[in-house]
């Protein structure tokens, strides 16, 4: 489920200038804020229901016609994703794109290769968000490979500490 949120346009401003400074979305830097502070045994979930839900919402905009917007929320929702995976195995919590990129070759080396080729196909979206050259194909394809790799990641996790 998601609701939209009506923020002054300094208060967003000042959110999406803190979210590019970190090298993340905006919905990474907000859920960032809402779950930073809780124990990583409740963060993992709350991390890989937000890549769902991301997904859910990617599809959607997909489905508008919006291109750029299913693209942020593809790339979103993996770099979630990524980060529920390293908050559950090790405790660490992963605050920039370097130690995303670096992690997820921990996830490649226990899952296969398919995952390094679903996260770069999430970090051309995330590219595509900003030059909005994407065809239809190439968020179709990124979508369904990014869902396979949140959907992979949600049922390991959810057999942990259930």
């Amino acid at each position: 489920m998601s609701i939209q949120v009506f923020v002054p346009e300094a208060a967003l401003k000042e959110l999406r200038k803190k979210a590019e400074e970190r090298g993340i979305s905006l919905s990474e830097y907000l859920l960032e804020i809402a779950f930073g502070d809780l124990d990583p045994s409740v963060s993992f979930r709350r991390y890989i229901e937000g890549a769902a839900d991301l997904i859910h919402q990617a599809r959607l905009e997909f489905e508008r016609g919006d291109l750029r917007q299913a693209s942020e929320k593809i790339w979103g929702a993996c770099a979630l994703a990524i980060k529920s995976h390293a908050l559950y195995e090790r405790g660490r919590k992963i605050e920039s794109h370097a130690d995303l990129w670096t992690y997820k070759n921990e996830v490649v080396r226990e899952l296969g290769e398919w995952v390094r080729t679903a996260f770069m196909k999430a970090d051309s979206m995330h590219k595509n968000f900003y030059e909005n050259l994407a065809t239809n194909e190439d968020v179709k394809d990124a979508l369904e490979e990014v869902n396979k790799l949140v959907s992979t990641l949600s049922e390991k996790l959810s057999g942990k500490d259930a």
